[in-house]
């Protein structure tokens, strides 16, 4: 209760006063219910989802970080302290919410969520770290905005033609220095692999068109190529520079690994709803000339020239390069081409909020199109585990350095700690991933989602080494370098490496193929003509 002392006329006096306390705040909106649990482990795991769809929440597959990062709208790097397992753990939430709820609100639930089922403690700070700085260059070269156009930003590129290099293309409207900063985070993340910082004083808002060559190809582009770095400087006039630059952050102090139960009634107070299908989809031959595409388009799924076996891979999470995924596969499966139009019912579509609207959840996606292949190519299968080749990690001469149990377990693309990277003398050796305390099985685990080209099995740690450790490996593409991992040929002269030579000189590890049962896809029937549109 607050006092305040009134003076009176003769007589001074302190008379307490009903004064109104301030305002509690506002408690965050919170899901009616939520299913929150680990996830299963998977072939390539990737967090999936994050949108409402009608008052239900599906996010799968999702660390800790990706968590903390969705709830708070932060960049992973600006999240900083917490356990190891912070990058590693993979968690599902199912979750309804109030009726009405807008895709706003979503991220103040799942906040609400994190200290409630999670026990989060976070506090804010400011540290210095490494940031793209954004300032004029050789002088301003966009025109004022008038406000005629459609805010944000609009890719104009065209499609892909016969395998050349297509430079990317946007076209920008009324869009201040600082949502210019977020745009080329979002659009070049390739080169950009930090966040942006604006510093360059420019107010108001501006219209420009910016071309650069992606990453990615601009090797091949050769001199007609552009970086963004280039591209920026020559039409924009502007300047992106790393520096370290001050910048907020979030300190994880405390998080619980295991949720804390479920609520004993979640089966009647959340039903499962029922599984998401097509609305309806055309299917036909291919014609002779298509090009392969595939892609969605709000509530469409356009798929050109696709063969049933990589539609096959897709649905069911494999490796589309591994000719062994599937057993009984009739010849036609890897020749016969088709053309798909689906289209998703609005119920089964999650209101992103951004300009595009709408989103499909990929393991929904996933269901939908076993269901169109079972009942348009009256296909029957079943799951089998059956002898397929597969490497085993063992141990010949361990160069490894051992690591901080403190440091989070995780691997990211990118050079270790002390910066050097091989790429830059030897471009052919496009693949260097750095990982920090990490056991041996969680490598052998690793291996595959990074290098899928080289892997299409779950690697088996067979090293018998203990403990945690860091190291940085770096390689050149499957279809760069001699992949047989039993190969007795020497040195490629390119300066490729295979993958299996990077373990075994870099790290002083071997892999070893052997045959092993593990899951497989048999085929017991399939009509090669789908059924009448």
């Amino acid at each position: 209760m607050k006092f305040s002392r009134i003076a009176l006329p003769a007589l001074l006096v302190v008379t307490p006063l009903l004064a109104q306390s301030p305002a509690p705040p506002t408690p965050h909106p919170t899901f009616v219910i939520a299913d929150v649990h680990s996830s299963e482990k998977m072939r390539f795991a990737y967090p999936d989802g994050g949108t409402l769809h009608g008052d239900r929440y599906a996010l799968r597959n999702a660390t800790m970080l990706d968590l903390i990062t969705r709830a708070y709208g932060l960049d992973g790097d600006n999240v900083q302290g917490g356990p190891s397992w912070l990058e590693r753990d993979r968690f599902d939430i199912f979750a309804r919410a109030p009726a009405n709820t807008g895709p706003g609100a979503v991220k103040l639930m799942l906040q609400s969520l994190l200290a409630d089922r999670f026990h989060l403690v976070t506090h804010n700070d400011t540290k210095p770290m490494p940031a793209y700085i954004l300032t004029v260059g050789s002088g301003n070269k966009m025109k004022p905005s008038d406000g005629s156009g459609s805010p944000g930003c609009h890719d104009l590129t065209p499609p892909d033609n016969s395998g050349e290099v297509t430079p990317i293309l946007i076209a920008c409207n009324d869009m201040s220095a600082e949502s210019i900063a977020a745009m080329l985070r979002d659009y070049a993340g390739g080169y950009l692999d930090k966040p942006v910082a604006d510093q360059t004083g420019l107010k108001g808002t501006w219209d420009f068109e910016l071309k650069w060559t992606s990453k990615g190809q601009l090797a091949k582009a050769g001199a007609d190529g552009i970086s963004i770095f280039n591209a920026v400087d020559k039409q924009l006039g502007l300047k992106l520079e790393l520096k370290t630059a001050p910048r907020p952050v979030m300190v994880v102090d405390s998080v619980l690994r295991q949720p804390t139960p479920n609520p004993p009634d979640l089966a009647k107070l959340m039903p499962p709803l029922p599984p998401p299908v097509f609305e309806v989809a055309v299917i036909k031959p291919s014609k002779p000339d298509e090009k392969e595409s595939a892609r969605i388009d709000n509530t469409q799924v356009n798929a050109k020239a696709i063969t049933l076996k990589d539609t096959i891979g897709y649905a069911w999470n494999f490796n589309q390069s591994d000719k062994d995924f599937i057993v009984n596969a009739p010849k036609w499966l890897d020749t016969d081409k088709f053309d798909i139009l689906a289209k998703v019912s609005s119920e089964d579509v999650g209101n992103t909020g951004n300009h595009n609207g709408l989103q499909v959840d990929d393991a929904d996606l996933r269901h939908m199109v076993q269901v169109l292949l079972e009942e348009r190519f009256r296909m029957k299968v079943h799951m089998e585990d059956r002898p397929v080749d597969a490497y085993t990690l063992v141990a010949v001469s361990p160069k490894l350095r051992k690591a901080d149990p403190k440091e989070r377990t995780r691997c990211v693309e990118g050079p270790g700690p002390d910066g050097k990277d091989p790429r830059i003398a030897n471009p052919i050796l496009g693949r260097l991933f750095t990982c920090t305390n990490m056991t041996m099985a969680e490598f052998a685990e690793e291996l595959q989602n990074q290098a899928p080209g080289y892997l299409y099995n779950p690697v088996l740690d067979k090293t018998g080494l203990e403990g945690s450790y860091d190291l940085t490996l770096s390689f050149s593409g499957r279809g760069q370098a001699m992949p047989d991992a039993n190969s007795k040929e020497d040195t490629d002269p390119t300066g490729a490496l295979s993958l299996f030579d990077a373990v075994s000189k870099q790290l002083g590890l071997k892999l070893a193929k052997e045959k092993r049962a593990l899951p497989v896809l048999v085929i017991d029937s399939i009509s090669e003509t789908p059924t009448e549109n």
